[in-house]
């Protein structure tokens, strides 16, 4: 197979119509243009993926009013045609020779236009892109009270200027990359390079290096090839479709990797402490936003332990709980056929199809399936004696405690550990449980997210007090001069003085 051009103008256009067999989208438009000299040329692009408009106006228009064309010869001219077309004739913004075949169908399918020149061994390729797109909204997992309402799209180039809006600066460095055999993906890798850590990034262009697939649909798909530990129930890259959020990772020292047809960006590293904080922490008053940041520790240990807890002490230990809510839950389980292990179970499960079937029928009909799943289910499945009453408090407990955890993968995560505990708690009482929550803290001391250990700043010899200024708990901006050391950043401080400062 032919891999460059030749300047038979007829058999170059063969050898893409045969890679392009049976592609009805693919169009071969030819002209003729010139009086002295028939110059002959071949438009290739896909139908679909371009702006028509724009190369009817800035390409084939400009070509047949150019009067240097009309009277080009071959044996007249000293300046190459190609020349000519390219610096004088074409108004399009970005125009690039090119003459190896690979190059020019990856340009043609990324929804680029190809000029074909005859007598030429070279093209030219500009950017025509203008495919439909879906046009900048508000989050739907990260909404917000108050801050910005511009989310993530899904096209690349509209999410890196998303991000350069925030960040005017030219230490915010943009490498392009292209993963996938057969996709071809495109994605952004973004950094700030006065602040982040140059280990980090090296090891974030090795591993995306290392991606050998035919097809990156999703950043999730990427997440899980470029993670530590692909069996953790736990992600080790944080991900956001809030520009605002990106942006602060960065001025982290952090790096952020924005893959193309995808609205969530990729964060890395990630930490426990950064997985459970929001955006909306640094947009309300720094006393409400530590206030809610305990709440979120509360959710963690209520998501993770309350069931197993509900069947250790009813199976095991009744006598911890005071003697008249013992009788409370004796009568309330009087009437239950199964053990406690079981109508957990039951109820756990009921509560996964719910919160399933709401996710994948979006709408008032998702809604009302919650409503019909939470009361009437749990209602009648007390009424007819198959779980208690304290079971579904508990449950219901357990869930929105769930849903109150920022990241939903840290949430899913914590959903399966908590079954392994109420497997622990049905076979050993509180020391399946004790021995359950030993084999986390393990588990989770040992995970690392791109060289970072994923419990910093909670472990380590490295703790200072300063660290958990804005990780246990939300000190006000005045107090957060510094960086994060976990990101190892070369520039450490982030803000120098405040008014206060100046007058003292």
């Amino acid at each position: 197979m032919q891999k460059i051009l030749l300047k038979d103008l007829e058999k170059n256009e063969e050898v893409f119509k045969t890679l392009f067999t049976d592609c009805d989208d693919i169009i071969f438009r030819k002209i003729e243009i010139g009086d002295v000299y028939r110059v002959k040329m071949t438009l290739i692009y896909i139908d679909g993926l371009v702006n028509k408009e724009y190369i009817a106006e800035h390409a084939i228009y400009s070509l047949f009013i150019e009067e240097e064309i009309k009277t080009f010869s071959l044996k007249g001219f000293k300046t190459p045609l190609i020349d000519i077309i390219s610096k004088e004739t074409l108004t399009t913004i970005d125009v690039k020779e090119e003459f190896h075949i690979d190059n020019i169908v990856n340009s043609v399918l990324s929804g680029d236009t190809v000029i074909l020149i005859d007598k030429v061994d070279k093209c030219l390729v500009f950017d025509s892109k203008g495919w439909a797109s879906r046009s900048i909204s508000e989050p739907q997992t990260e909404t917000v009270i108050r801050g910005p309402r511009d989310g993530f799209t899904e096209s690349v180039k509209v999410n890196m200027t998303l991000v350069r809006r925030r960040i005017k600066d030219t230490n915010l460095k943009i490498k392009m990359q292209t993963v996938g055999r057969r996709s071809q993906t495109s994605l952004a890798i973004m950094y700030m390079e006065d602040i982040v850590d140059k280990t980090l990034v090296r090891e974030v262009n090795e591993r995306l290096k290392s991606v050998d697939i035919d097809a990156v649909l999703d950043s999730s798909m990427l997440e899980n090839l470029i993670e530590d530990n692909y069996m953790s129930a736990f992600p080790q890259i944080e991900n956001t479709e809030r520009p605002d959020s990106a942006a602060a990772a960065l001025y982290e020292g952090r790096v952020v990797i924005i893959v193309d047809n995808s609205p969530f960006a990729l964060i890395v590293p990630a930490t426990v402490g950064t997985l459970l904080q929001s955006s909306e922490d640094y947009y309300t008053r720094w006393q409400e936003a530590q206030g809610v940041r305990v709440l979120r520790l509360v959710a963690v240990v209520l998501s993770l332990l309350s069931p197993a807890l509900y069947i250790a002490i009813i199976s095991y230990h009744p006598g911890l709980l005071p003697t008249k809510l013992t009788y409370y839950l004796a009568a309330s389980r009087i009437n239950v056929p199964f053990p406690a292990v079981v109508e957990t179970f039951l109820m756990e499960v009921t509560i996964e199809l719910i919160r399933e079937a709401g996710t994948r029928i979006s709408g008032p009909i998702g809604t009302t399936i919650g409503i019909v799943g939470g009361l009437i289910i749990g209602q009648a499945a007390v009424e007819a004696g198959i779980v208690s009453a304290i079971l579904i408090i508990i449950v219901a407990i357990t869930t929105i405690a769930s849903f109150a955890i920022p990241s939903y993968e840290f949430a899913a995560g914590l959903r399966v550990w908590r079954f392994i505990l109420i497997l622990g708690a049905a076979i050993f009482g509180l020391y399946g449980i004790m021995l359950g929550v030993i084999l986390l803290g393990t588990h989770l001391i040992k995970l690392n997210s791109f060289g970072v250990p994923f419990t910093s700043p909670y472990s380590g010899l490295g703790v200072r007090t300063g660290e958990l200024k804005d990780t246990l708990t939300k000190a006000p901006i005045q107090e957060l001069k510094e960086r994060p050391t976990f990101t190892r950043p070369r520039n450490k401080i982030r803000m120098r003085r405040s008014w206060k400062d100046e007058r003292k």
